[in-house]
């Protein structure tokens, strides 16, 4: 068994980028926030130090704009771009728009490879059937999946109060692991855990999920003095135990190999 990938999001600042890389981050993630104000030098030079590093970068771009996305890659070039817009209608995109967008990126960027997140809600509210079909659909036209929990409405869709509304991610929570591993043992691309991955948990996660890599963002960010999470700056004590606590779980995998 092949160690199990880190990747780490949001990292919008070259020096941050070369600390995580200098801790054992194997993939280095970056955020486009704003259509308009995507083209962005300090991010642009984000990605090409994680590239000389000889790190992978994942960008995401938190919109869905085909000319606008295709301008984002042109001028960023990332190793992977990541789509994490909400595919069940509530506020996201279509799957078959989704899917048109990923054909005509890998028809314009055939070098870049394509994540796509599959959202799972938590525990005892995800249903495996639904992940599965639409994984089953994306995976084509995707190079690897990323689960990540949305947060299940009294409906039992999204619910609307996401902490970006339209997209997966961020919300700090563990999503169904029972599921992860469904997907997981199903799906022909590789799969990266995520969604409220911290140190204390994720030698679990890797043990019951068994998944390609692991993904943090809100868990290992740094806190105020209320103990939330701030956007875009990371704990790097906790990165440092995540990483630690990954090579763990590893060791430990294989031995049971």
């Amino acid at each position: 068994m092949s160690k199990t990938i880190i990747q780490i999001y949001e990292i919008q600042t070259p020096g941050e980028a070369r600390a995580m890389i200098g801790l054992g981050v194997d993939h280095i993630g970056s955020v486009i926030a704003s259509l308009d104000d995507r083209h962005n030098p300090v991010i642009r030079e984000t990605v090409s130090v994680v590239r000389k590093m000889g790190a992978v970068s994942s960008l995401i771009p938190l919109y869905a704009d085909p000319d606008a996305v295709f301008d984002t890659l042109d001028y960023y070039r990332p190793h992977i771009v990541h789509f994490c817009d909400s595919l069940d209608g509530n506020g996201g995109s279509s799957v078959d728009a989704a899917l048109q967008l990923q054909e005509a990126v890998k028809h314009r960027f055939p070098d870049i490879h394509i994540m796509r997140s599959i959202p799972i809600g938590q525990k005892a509210e995800a249903t495996s059937e639904a992940v599965l079909a639409l994984a089953a659909r994306l995976e084509p036209l995707t190079d690897s999946f990323l689960t990540d929990t949305v947060i299940v409405g009294k409906t039992g869709g999204a619910d609307a109060d996401q902490p970006v509304n339209g997209f997966v991610g961020i919300t700090g929570l563990t999503c169904d692991w029972l599921v992860a591993a469904q997907l997981v043992a199903k799906s022909r691309i590789p799969v990266i855990l995520a969604g409220g991955i911290s140190p204390e948990n994720v030698a679990d996660g890797i043990r019951r999920v068994r998944p390609f890599g692991v993904d943090s963002c809100t868990c290992t960010n740094t806190v105020d003095d209320n103990g939330r999470p701030i956007r875009f700056r990371k704990d790097l004590a906790r990165v440092k135990a995540l990483v630690s606590e990954t090579r763990r779980a590893d060791g430990m995998t294989m031995d049971q190999s």
